[in-house]
């Protein structure tokens, strides 16, 4: 790809088109990784057994790198999550079924940071918030994301975000009464 600049006999609207480092390739990977490694192996963390992290991020990594071109520009972090969220999702169907007789009070499947809630006021105050709100408390306590990063995920506006995070913040508390 060369570089255009616009010289006085070509037309002003055209724009002039500036060369920029291939988005696909080592060193974009090698700087996705980077950023992003450590909060993809928390969000596995909480949500499979310790065994297991290290592997499932690996694959949630090795995904990226396949599927690179499908990633959408600006939309890193929420596409490593949600792919994240389906490796772990698959590793949780492939274990070994459970006997009726041992099966658990929360399912398998549910986010773990769910069962270590052991006050049951708590628990429930924070059960009777809806999906949403739970979601953005867990990525602000237990990922310890910023609103800029909530926003990230969730696809709005820092402000947004930020504002959502005080709302279920302000729910829970209510909850709680």
């Amino acid at each position: 790809m060369s570089t255009h600049t616009q010289t006085a006999g070509e037309d002003a609207q055209e724009p002039t088109i500036v060369p920029l480092r291939p988005r696909l390739d080592d060193a974009w990977f090698t700087e996705l990784f980077e950023k992003y490694s450590s909060h993809i192996y928390k969000f596995v963390f909480r949500r499979t057994s310790a065994e297991d992290v290290e592997d499932l991020t690996a694959e949630t990594f090795a995904i990226a790198w396949r599927r690179r071109a499908d990633i959408p520009e600006g939309y890193v972090l929420q596409w490593l999550y949600r792919t994240a969220g389906f490796v772990v999702a698959n590793h949780n169907r492939r274990q070994r079924p459970v006997l009726l007789n041992e099966f658990p009070e929360i399912a398998r499947d549910t986010d773990p940071a769910f069962t270590v809630i052991e006050d049951a006021e708590i628990r429930e105050a924070f059960y009777s918030l809806s999906e949403r709100d739970r979601r953005i408390l867990l990525l602000a306590a237990w990922e310890g994301q910023s609103s800029e990063q909530i926003a990230e995920v969730l696809e709005v506006s820092e402000n947004a975000a930020a504002v959502a995070l005080s709302r279920a913040r302000a729910r829970f508390s209510q909850a709680l009464v």
